[in-house]
């Protein structure tokens, strides 16, 4: 059985490519959040003590009332929700406590992503932690692929193990799962993805999707459920504090595989961040060891960039094991010296990733060229399936169409897909599924295999459903804009306020703001290949700005008139010193339509 596995992180990778490497789209459609009710905004704005603009922000992004704005700045643990409203809970929990108190072996079958193995990684020491006797399972990406594997039941029933615990797979595990039920193996499922059809043989099975869970949040992190199995067993132990010390781990996974950082999410990642800053366990320690982020200054952002991407090279090019061998290290050193040979992997998947993406550009610019395409469905049997993920979504930037990549593994063809903001890719690949022998993922992710024979009918059949489904609005980029921003306004105060909506992250992007009325107060610099640096002036108020792939449009903000700017505020640092700065994520003169 394989289905490829979402590796969500592939979005930021290819984000970073995006930053780096020229840009395509050079046009973007400009949508400013609907605010419902200004009064909400003005009320919030004056309960809170806070700017208009930054209330703006809130009740754009959903926070209307005080109640829900101090939840938002101030997440508490005492706001996740019970473990024991999730489905299946108290079954788990009974069972996995039998197997501690009675010496059972548990087995762990985890992913080779990064929010597998963080899942892997975190239920082996805290069960190791309770008492119990424990082993664990990677599958090798390329000879078993994503989902529980019979192999790995077949060495889990071979080692006298008695109850499999599976994370970030298996809700669509089916016949794994009655190979183990005929072997006598219980197995708990704790994962995040859409069910199919039929739910799967298993004792428990925990997953916030599955049809009538009372869970009341749907959108955690496999780590995430894999927690609220963890924290369940803890107030059965009354020690619930003994589970908190893992959020650091719910942290990464939360932060790489892409869940939305709001409700719970918010809560376990900030919580985890704050761990990972001010005792990082040993694992973590070597790891940020072997990149350039400081202790104390870990954030989302980073985890994914820095952090993520190691922890993933190790099954994109060899035995991701080897990731939860360095997770799991309580020497910081012997975890450093993990870390660094997976820098040498992923700096060769770097390699392999360009490889493939110069590859797969002829092959799509002859595509669309040939025909009426809405979609681009490439395939090439040499490519490695380390990659294809993240190529997909280097792909979906350069053309800004749903794409599926895929590769030949085990006389099959198999690949990712990945999607544009608006089109549902699980939803067109379930139209299309008398195709596919597995597929399986989320409205913007998905994995699919199929007989090679049937790769050209289901080109054209998934372009149909694209055509019917995609309008031309959908072709263009759009830029989400929170709230129009006076530059005078960026005040200490308003910065501060600003990082407390902090963990950024899916859902919960940095707030883009628009200014109008701008002018380049000193000229514009290209620096490097095609960036743009200049002083944005309004109204007497300056302050620096860079548009990364920005150059094609020098000619708006450097011919003496004004123009608008859509943009975010980070903190740059030059020679030791941190200024506040503006990323430019577009620019237009004015007058013309946003």
């Amino acid at each position: 059985m394989y289905t490829f596995c979402l590796l969500c992180l592939d979005f930021f990778l290819y984000l970073q490519l995006v930053i780096l490497n020229t840009r395509i789209n050079l046009y973007y459609r400009w949508t400013l959040r609907q605010i419902p009710d200004e009064r909400t905004v003005q009320n919030l704005a004056e309960l809170l003590r806070i700017p208009r603009t930054l209330a703006n922000v809130l009740v754009a992004r959903g926070v209307t009332t005080y109640t829900e704005a101090t939840k938002f700045f101030e997440p508490k643990l005492e706001d996740i929700h019970d473990p024991y409203l999730m489905t299946d809970m108290d079954k788990a929990v009974e069972r996995v406590l039998r197997a501690v108190n009675k010496g059972e072996l548990i087995w762990i079958h985890g992913d080779y992503d990064v929010d597998g193995t963080s899942s892997t990684a975190m239920v082996l020491q805290f069960l190791r932690e309770i008492g119990g006797k424990v082993e664990y399972y990677i599958p090798d990406r390329f000879q078993e692929g994503y989902g529980l594997s019979k192999t790995s039941v077949k060495e889990a029933r071979d080692s006298n193990a008695s109850l499999i615990i599976t994370v970030d797979v298996g809700i669509t595990s089916y016949e794994p799962l009655l190979y183990a039920k005929q072997l006598g193996l219980d197995v708990i499922i704790c994962d995040h993805h859409e069910p199919g059809e039929t739910l799967p043989e298993a004792y428990a099975i925990l997953d916030p999707l599955m049809p009538n869970n009372p869970y009341p949040f749907k959108h955690l992190a496999a780590c995430g459920v894999a927690f609220k199995l963890i924290q369940a067993i803890a107030i059965k132990l009354n020690k619930e504090s003994l589970a908190f010390k893992y959020l650091d781990y719910v942290a990464i996974a939360s932060a790489a595989d892409m869940v939305p950082l709001i409700g719970e999410n918010r809560i376990l990642a900030s919580w985890g961040l704050d761990l990972i800053n001010k005792n990082p366990r040993p694992g973590i320690k070597g790891l940020i060891y072997c990149t350039d982020v400081k202790l104390g200054n870990v954030n989302a952002s980073n985890i994914v960039f820095s952090l993520a991407p190691l922890i993933n090279a190790a099954g994109r090019l060899g035995d991701a094991k080897r990731s939860v061998e360095m997770m799991t290290q309580q020497n910081e050193v012997n975890a450093f010296r993990i870390a660094q040979d997976l820098v040498q992997d992923n700096r060769k998947r770097r390699t392999i990733d360009e490889e493939t993406f110069n590859e797969a550009i002829p092959l799509a610019e002859d595509l669309l060229k040939s025909g009426n395409y809405k979609s681009l469905i490439l395939y090439k049997p040499n490519w490695h399936p380390g990659v294809i993920g993240i190529v997909a979504s280097r792909l979906v930037d350069r053309y800004h169409l749903p794409t599926v990549l895929m590769t030949k593994i085990d006389n099959l063809a198999k690949g990712s897909a990945r999607s544009i903001h608006a089109f549902d890719i699980h939803n067109a690949l379930k139209k299309c599924s008398n195709y596919l022998i597995e597929y399986g993922g989320h409205k913007h992710a998905a994995g699919l295999s199929l007989d090679e024979q049937n790769i050209d009918d289901f080109r054209e059949d998934f372009n149909k459903i694209a055509l019917n489904s995609i309008t031309d609005d959908m072709l263009i980029p759009e830029i989400l804009i929170d709230t129009e921003l006076k530059l005078n306004e960026l005040s200490p105060n308003f910065l501060n306020l600003l990082k407390k909506f902090s963990p950024f992250g899916y859902d919960n992007q940095k707030p883009v703001f628009i200014t109008k009325n701008v002018a380049s107060a000193n000229g514009v610099k290209v620096v490097g290949n095609n960036h743009l640096k200049f002083r944005a002036l309004q109204s007497n108020f300056a302050i620096d700005a860079i548009g990364y792939n920005l150059v094609e449009k020098k000619h708006i903000c450097s011919n003496g008139k004004t123009f608008s700017i859509v943009y975010i505020i980070e903190e740059a640092s030059f020679n030791g010193q941190n200024t506040i700065q503006l990323r430019i994520k577009d620019l237009k003169p004015d007058n013309t339509d946003a």
